[in-house]
């Protein structure tokens, strides 16, 4: 009995937040949203009161909430008649592309850098490659980390 109240009830909550969905996708996120937060809210429930108040109200602010988030993100983007031009590859090497940046660090730092932010090795594995103990090896990362954001700021 009790499952098939809550059953009725969700049922409910699902039509009452269709009124706040614009199309399907909506309602499915805001469907889910609200389970979420009432599994997150459960504690709160007090068994000798009635539970449609309570999950509709949690519906509600999931719902306000969903709106007004939609409506911050609709305030701060900006239409436009034409599209922006798309960078080409010959555009973004004159940007300080990371191959020239790389190359203008010493063989160490790059070796450092390579190994543990683009391969991703962890820092044990990258110093036995090195020939170098692990705290060398996160100081020359570290150094070639700065060295790289002061090339870039310019």
């Amino acid at each position: 009995m009790r499952i098939a109240r809550c059953w009725t009830t969700w049922h409910r909550s699902s039509r009452f937040l269709r009124r706040w969905a614009p199309n399907t996708d909506d309602l499915d996120d805001l469907c889910q949203e609200t389970l979420m937060t009432l599994h997150r809210a459960r504690h709160t429930y007090d068994p000798t009161r009635p539970l449609d108040p309570w999950v509709f109200a949690i519906a509600r602010h999931v719902a306000t909430d969903k709106l007004r988030r939609r409506l911050t993100r609709l305030s701060r983007e900006l239409p436009v008649e034409t599209l922006p031009e798309v960078a080409s590859a010959e555009d973004a090497r004159d940007e300080h592309p990371l191959e020239d940046v790389l190359a203008r660090l010493s063989p160490q730092q790059r070796q450092a850098f390579e190994c543990l932010k683009i391969q991703g090795l962890s820092v044990e594995e990258s110093a036995r490659r090195e020939g170098t103990s692990a705290g060398a090896l996160k100081v020359r990362a570290h150094r070639a980390s700065v060295a790289i954001k002061e090339m870039l700021k310019g």
